[in-house]
């Protein structure tokens, strides 16, 4: 087994749950259940039924995920507003399935610029993900670093965030999410896409970030820089909606230039997820499992 190295930053606490969402190499795979609406879009074209799907028929889905996808990865991140306590209560999570619980609440409110809030799900802290059996916290934040600067909205969240994890001893991993603006182009958000990603990831490190997940930032050379900036700081690869073959391939990119993991939803996923019981379960086993193999597969050649 390849000799283990941690982020220097971290208490043993910390570490330990590190440890616990990577696989035995060394390398971070958690498989990412959190969604709520864009698993409800997932489940229905009908926007009737969509409307009727409920948080419980949201965790019968995620239970059923649990069971025959995320059970065999090292670690699920889950919501807590539908998928937990259940999953941990009823013993559908697998002893030995780390566990990070998702902070943020689905959607976002907007401040008078038209920049994205993130915000929390009531009630949702560093002892409350402790309490629900939680190997770590993730938080959420949507970013535009070139609109709000350092010290905006983000900034104070993550800092008041990562100091309440530290305080509980509670690792936290921290999710990043460049938007574009109404006013912008594609075109125009594309070229500023892979400086917004480095710029946000500087900043949430500078406020305390100790483990990050990242969307793609668009190269090898994007991914090399990334890496550079966030030195010491691990950071996973977030699927982000993107295909299957289209994630494995940014995957190996981000690995070979620096990046510590996966931490993959939909591109796992969203072509398992059903409203009939029987439709998903099958399709989890037949097109879930060998997905889950073939990203094992790119971590162990890193």
């Amino acid at each position: 087994m390849a000799k283990i190295t941690w982020p220097e930053a971290m208490s043993t606490a910390e570490r330990r749950a590190y440890q616990q969402i990577c696989d035995p190499e060394g390398k971070i795979f958690v498989i990412a259940l959190d969604q709520r609406n864009g698993m409800r879009q997932l489940a229905t074209a009908d926007e009737e039924t969509r409307k009727g799907i409920s948080m419980a028929d949201l965790g019968e889905i995620k239970a059923d995920i649990v069971q025959y996808l995320g059970n065999y990865a090292p670690a699920v991140l889950l919501d807590p507003e539908c998928a937990l306590p259940r999953v941990v209560d009823e013993g559908i999570l697998a002893r030995d399935v780390a566990l990070v619980v998702g902070m943020d609440a689905s959607g976002w409110k907007t401040d008078e610029n038209s920049l994205r809030q993130t915000q929390v799900v009531p009630g949702i802290t560093a002892r409350r993900v402790r309490e629900l059996g939680g190997t770590a916290g993730k938080l959420m934040m949507y970013m535009r670093p070139d609109k709000e600067g350092e010290n905006g909205y983000c900034a104070q969240m993550f800092k008041k965030t990562t100091s309440a994890f530290v305080e509980e001893d509670v690792l936290l991993v921290v999710e990043i999410l460049i938007y574009k603006m109404e006013e912008e182009t594609s075109e125009e958000f594309m070229q500023k896409r892979p400086a917004l990603i480095k710029e946000a990831a500087r900043i949430a490190i500078q406020n305390g970030a100790k483990v990050l997940k990242l969307q793609y930032p668009g190269s090898a050379k994007d991914c090399a820089e990334l890496t550079q900036i966030t030195w010491g700081v691990p950071w996973a690869l977030l699927s982000d909606g993107v295909d299957h073959e289209t994630y494995l391939k940014y995957l190996t990119i981000a690995m070979d230039n620096g990046a510590a993991g996966a931490i993959a939803g939909r591109a796992l996923w969203k072509d398992s997820v059903s409203l009939d019981p029987e439709e998903r379960r099958t399709k989890l086993e037949k097109l879930g499992l060998p997905r889950l193999h073939e990203i094992l597969s790119i971590l162990d050649s890193h």
